[in-house]
């Protein structure tokens, strides 16, 4: 426990990382080299932006690719298997005629960010959410063997997770049958990369795509983040926008709650504010009550002087439509 207090406070003193776990308070979007990111428990682990990528690992995962063309799992929810995933395999037909997935229904993806998997709480949340109010297809992406791995090497490995989700999609829809106009692509974080990726993939045709606080160290200037070529109507949650969250638009809509910055009400730390979004989302599905207002400038966002048209954050509307910038205030608990 010493050498990890010492070591804390020597990377404090060359980077301005603080020494309490979950606070970058010192953070600096492009400068700093270390970050608090929380796991799938929110839990906070320090992260070295600048570690090498494990080429060793992602070049297992290609030659594994080349092999399988399934690098990722996919876990079906309906409301006849709320508690029980059912797993589909990318070119394995009998897998789905043998699961509970509908084509008639609509369809709704979720991917986890860094340090998560399927179990993750974003994909709890998120699901049980989906279900209570549509009878619908809830398909969970496990990528957690990239995932797990050092922050820059996920991220490394991030575009072609999404690839191959967008490849799996074509697959599916092809020879079992589904709407593009009814699927809607939900990622957090690292995920919202993820889901950007795979809408591209699939022809821009998903009917939403929704970015809950989509990740922001390596990703300022990347052509792989998500973008408006990623859906129809590409939409993004920022809650710890400048540290954890990509602060600038990437949609077509772009929600900043509370100015869409830490400390989000509620919260001390980034970590728990980059969390924020998918809870705030998930209670949008649920109860359709967070009413934006339109913003013409950064500056009315962060001051709260918007006075713009009014339009609902997230919820599971496909009819969804709009443009533009929006502030959110919402309370510290749920429903918030």
């Amino acid at each position: 426990m010493k050498f990890l207090v010492a070591s804390l406070i020597a990377l404090s003193t060359v980077s301005a990382v603080s020494i309490i776990p979950g606070d970058n308070t010192g953070y600096v979007e492009g400068v700093s080299r270390y970050i608090w990111m929380p796991d799938g428990n929110e839990v906070p682990h320090l992260v070295d932006l600048r570690a090498p990528v494990n080429a060793t690992l992602l070049e297992t995962r290609r030659t594994w690719r080349s092999r399988n063309g399934n690098d990722n799992q996919y876990w079906l929810y309906t409301r006849e298997n709320r508690e029980n995933y059912q797993l589909l395999w990318n070119g394995d037909l009998n897998s789905v005629r043998n699961s509970y997935y509908d084509p008639n229904r609509p369809t709704k993806v979720i991917a986890h960010g860094w340090n998560n998997a399927g179990t993750s709480d974003i994909n709890l949340y998120v699901k049980n959410a989906f279900l209570d109010v549509e009878d619908c297809n809830v398909i969970v992406v496990d990528w957690n063997v990239l995932s797990a791995s050092d922050y820059v090497t996920a991220v490394e490995g991030v575009p072609s997770v999404g690839r191959y989700l967008g490849n799996f999609l074509i697959w599916l829809f092809d020879n079992v049958g589904g709407s593009y106009d009814q699927l809607h692509l939900v990622g957090h974080s690292l995920g919202a990369h993820v889901v950007g990726a795979a809408g591209r993939q699939i022809g821009g045709r998903a009917r939403r795509v929704t970015g809950l606080d989509p990740a922001g160290p390596l990703w300022l200037t990347s052509k792989d983040a998500i973008n408006r070529d990623s859906g129809v109507l590409v939409e993004a949650i920022h809650t710890d926008g400048g540290v954890l969250g990509i602060y600038e638009r990437v949609g077509h809509i772009d929600f900043y709650p509370n100015g869409g910055i830490n400390p989000q009400p509620g919260c001390l730390i980034s970590t728990c504010s980059h969390s924020r979004s998918y809870y705030l989302f998930a209670a949008s599905i649920r109860y359709n009550h967070f009413i934006g207002r339109q913003c013409s400038s950064m500056f009315q966002v962060y001051w709260n002087q918007c006075s713009g048209s009014n339009l609902n954050m997230g919820n599971a509307d496909l009819t969804k439509t709009g443009y533009g910038m929006y502030r959110v205030d919402t309370d510290s608990i749920w429903p918030f």
